[in-house]
């Protein structure tokens, strides 16, 4: 195997160096700052600071508001994922089958993901508005039902999944696609000449050899939920109604920009900092050892 190198032990820091200093600039330095801030309370705009410790985290566990935010975020989360996922391999598993006009199928399949979360929400915030609304006139029209997305807690609720489950569905279905088109044919032969059923064949040898595939995409997905849905839930809801849609990150987002308590919004921003590397990493613990690789 050949092996690259320099003739100075200093060159490849120098080569290194623009990346490092933008990194460092616009990744590492703000980072620091936002642990350091956490430890502040705050006046308007980070004017006046003064040490408070622990204090912003303490404050924070004993919040009533921030729980539910917390409580919110779970449920969004655990629907976006599962729903989304599931839905994602259902269409994969469809468009995998050999029809014609396949690629244009999977262009129109992946092209919501080309939309920014901000431009999603404005296309299901015109669809579902009340009263003007395509979805909501429909609605009224076919069942007499005069359904207030916007205004009702659980409608917002599930607008804001199905609103963010579309969003991500392309991301989905480009990797489940990929991993089912490289899955060894030979296994799925071996399986149907040993009698396995339809169900069986999907879930011992497809899901099986798919399970890389949807352990990236489980990652992927939960961090997608906490932090990308921001857009969708300021466009169309704006937290609420009554704080029904109410998300971490979008309660960080008003606490710093809209009430200005930049230090709490900064300790809010360590805890979903941690409780994504905290996921992750029991994710890997966990579910790494029962993938398989290879067909």
């Amino acid at each position: 195997m050949y092996t690259a190198k320099f003739k100075s032990k200093t060159l490849p820091f120098i080569l290194l160096s623009p990346t490092l200093i933008i990194l460092a600039i616009f990744l590492y330095y703000p980072v620091i700052q936002t642990f350091r801030l956490s430890a502040y309370r705050t006046a308007f705009l980070g004017m006046k600071k003064h040490f408070i410790g622990l204090g912003n985290y303490i404050e924070l566990i004993h919040s009533a508001e921030y729980w539910h935010t917390v409580w919110v975020t779970i449920v969004i989360t655990t629907l976006v994922v599962v729903l989304g996922m599931g839905i994602s391999l259902f269409i994969a598993l469809l468009a995998n089958k050999p029809i014609k006009g396949a690629p244009i199928y999977h262009l129109l399949l992946i092209w919501p993901y080309a939309l920014s979360p901000a431009v999603a929400g404005v296309v299901f915030l015109f669809l579902f508005s009340p009263g003007f609304g395509p979805v909501s006139y429909l609605t009224a029209k076919l069942t007499g039902l005069s359904l207030n997305w916007l205004g009702d807690p659980t409608l917002a609720l599930i607008l804001i999944v199905m609103a963010s489950i579309w969003k991500n569905l392309g991301y989905n279905i480009v990797f489940y696609l990929a991993g089912l088109q490289n899955i060894n044919t030979e296994v799925l032969e071996a399986a149907e000449i040993d009698g396995a059923g339809a169900w069986r064949k999907f879930w011992s040898v497809t899901f099986a050899l798919l399970s890389p595939m949807t352990f990236f995409l489980l990652i992927t997905n939960i961090t997608y939920s906490f932090f990308d849905i921001f857009g969708m839930v300021d466009i169309v809801t704006k937290g609420g109604p009554q704080d029904a849609t109410n998300v971490m990150i979008y309660h960080l987002y008003r606490n710093g920009f809209e009430y200005y308590k930049t230090g709490m919004a900064a300790a809010e921003s360590v805890i979903l900092f941690a409780l994504v590397v905290g996921l992750t990493l029991i994710q890997f613990k966990t579910s790494g050892k029962h993938v398989h690789y290879g067909g």
